[in-house]
């Protein structure tokens, strides 16, 4: 089965934002950048590495909301190992 999800535009905002900061690092920046790159991308699926960015930038207690909400999607978006 493959994933349909796509970024939401409020996603892709918050994508926006963490990327154009200098003050945010590269876990939150990579899984921005994965989830802006599947705005409009059903067919696209998060990487292993961007979804372990993402994961890492949730756990940080100093990450804005900006970079969860884009992290959070970016690991919506992570097909299934499972999947054929």
């Amino acid at each position: 089965m493959t994933n349909k999800e796509v970024t939401s535009r409020q996603a892709a905002q918050s994508a926006s934002k963490t990327l154009s900061s200098a003050a945010t690092g590269a876990a939150s920046k990579s899984a921005a950048a994965s989830a802006l790159s599947q705005r409009q991308a059903p067919d696209k699926t998060t990487s292993s590495a961007a979804a372990t960015a993402a994961s890492k930038t949730l756990r940080d207690g100093r990450t804005s909301t900006d970079s969860k909400s884009a992290a959070g999607s970016a690991l919506a978006q992570k097909g299934s190992a499972r999947e054929s």
